[in-house]
C-alpha cells in the first residue's frame, strides 16, 4: 500500500512507518500491562514527557517510569483498568534516525465487573529516535482535549527535536 502526502511534506518510508506503528502497539500494550518499568525503557535516558494538564515534565526514565508507576497504582486500587489506542498517525523526518510523530491517543477506561467508556481523548506529539534498529521516545507531549494548557510545557517538551 502506498501512503499519499501533499507534497510539502516530508514523510518517512513504508518500512519505517510499520515499525513505528509497531512500536507504538507494543509500547501501549506494555503501559495497560502496567508494566511501567519497560514502558519507560522505552523513552532514552534523558527523554521527557509531559502533559497540557500537570505542570511540570518527566524527565528521564526512572522519573517517568515512577510518575507512570503512581498512576498504574491508582488504578488498580479503584478497580480500574485502562487501554490507550493511537490512531492517525503521521511521521515526519526531522534528521537521520530522528522522526517526529503526531497522533490521536484515546483511552478507555472499563471497571472491574463493569462496562468500558471512553475516558479520554488526546493529541500527542513525539520525538523519536532509532538506535541500533529499535525506536526510542526522546520527547512526548500529550495535549488532553478540552483542557486548559499550563502555559510553557509543551516548549519545553519541544526542545527534544
Amino acid at each position: 500500500m502506498t501512503r499519499t502526502a501533499p507534497p510539502d511534506t516530508k514523510t518517512v518510508s513504508d518500512l519505517d512507518y510499520a515499525a513505528i506503528i509497531q512500536f507504538y502497539a507494543g509500547h501501549a500494550q506494555l503501559l495497560d500491562a502496567g508494566r511501567a518499568e519497560e514502558w519507560a525503557e522505552q523513552f532514552t535516558e534523558h527523554g521527557t514527557f509531559a502533559q497540557n494538564v500537570k505542570p511540570g515534565v518527566k524527565r528521564g526514565r526512572a522519573d517517568i517510569a515512577a510518575g507512570m508507576r503512581k498512576g498504574i497504582a491508582a488504578l488498580a486500587a479503584r478497580g480500574l483498568t485502562r487501554r490507550h489506542w493511537f490512531g492517525m498517525v503521521a511521521a515526519e523526518p526531522v534528521e537521520p534516525d530522528v522522526v517526529r510523530t503526531r497522533y490521536y491517543a484515546v483511552v478507555f477506561e472499563t471497571p472491574k465487573g463493569g462496562e468500558p467508556r471512553l475516558y479520554l481523548s488526546t493529541t500527542a506529539k513525539d520525538v523519536l529516535e532509532r538506535r541500533d534498529g529499535t525506536w526510542f521516545v526522546r520527547s512526548r507531549y500529550i495535549s488532553h482535549d478540552g483542557a486548559e494548557t499550563i502555559t510553557g510545557i509543551e516548549a519545553v517538551t519541544e526542545a527534544g527535536a
